[in-house]
């Protein structure tokens, strides 16, 4: 490949160390290929309230692809610039899907306002006996009905005792191709956007906004939310840790998270 004109990355798992930190060698690449004036840009499952403290430590970036591709959000104007949500009769479908197919199971939703951190209505609601796969403080309970009933960028669909993979194998079937499944998380967590919309539909939106074709883009990423992007971008890095999914599709496997994968295939170019 030759040098790319935009670099994405996953976070967690990828561009982010155990500890969540970006390496110092990592952000070194960063910048230099943020000053040589290639594109760069987070894709992420998490939510927008969760990207200031990662381009805090880069001090470089400003877009990120959020919730699995449902969310562009520009961090240094604090905007959410687009959002695709599952409207409510989605939300109570995939609510009966998934009680059918996993019982027992925990229900989530993540929202979005205006801005990561706009407070005019609670972001993340839950049911009170969700059990959270990551400590999260943004937490509001509230019935199921009340849960389902605003539209959200993602279901979250909780069950701790199963892996991931076999919720996804178990509530496939049921749901077809209503909405896009996938997971970040290998214990016990399924994510839920809207139909056809993945990592590689949000970051193919950042790269027509700044004019880059699919070939000159280079994705990095470790879970089986990466699939899309890695499959779409010109050139798929998958991270040494990771999910054996993405080790079948990657054009190049690299060194884990922990040990700089990201940044050993950078300084090639930057």
């Amino acid at each position: 490949m030759q040098a790319p004109r935009l670099v994405a990355t996953d976070v967690d798992g990828t561009l982010l160390g155990d500890d969540e930190r970006v390496s110092p060698r990592a952000g070194a690449v960063i910048g230099r290929l943020v000053a040589a004036g290639i594109g760069f840009v987070l894709v992420t499952g998490r939510p927008p309230r969760w990207i200031p403290p990662v381009v805090q430590q880069l001090g470089v970036a400003r877009l990120a692809v959020c919730a699995n591709g449902a969310v562009l959000y520009d961090a240094v104007a604090d905007e959410v610039l687009s959002a695709r949500t599952l409207p409510p009769e989605t939300l109570a479908d995939l609510a009966e899907a998934a009680t059918s197919a996993l019982p027992g199971c925990g229900l989530a939703v993540e929202r979005v306002g205006l801005g990561a951190f706009d407070d005019a209505a609670a972001q993340f609601v839950a049911e009170p006996d969700y059990q959270h796969a990551w400590p999260n403080p943004d937490n509001t309970s509230v019935p199921r009905a009340e849960l389902l009933a605003r539209p959200a960028v993602k279901m979250l669909i909780r069950a701790p005792d199963m892996t991931s993979d076999a919720m996804v194998a178990a509530l496939q079937p049921l749901v077809g191709d209503a909405v896009d499944l996938t997971f970040s998380h290998p214990r016990g967590l399924v994510e839920v956007s809207p139909a056809g919309v993945t990592k590689a539909t949000g970051l193919a939106e950042v790269a027509e906004r700044l004019g880059v074709a699919a070939p000159d883009v280079i994705a990095f990423g470790d879970m089986p939310n990466d699939l899309e992007m890695l499959r779409w971008a010109g050139h798929g890095v998958a991270m040494g840790n990771a999910h054996p999914a993405l080790i079948d599709v990657a054009d190049e496997v690299t060194a884990a998270n922990v040990d700089d994968g990201l940044a050993l295939v950078l300084e090639r170019w930057f």
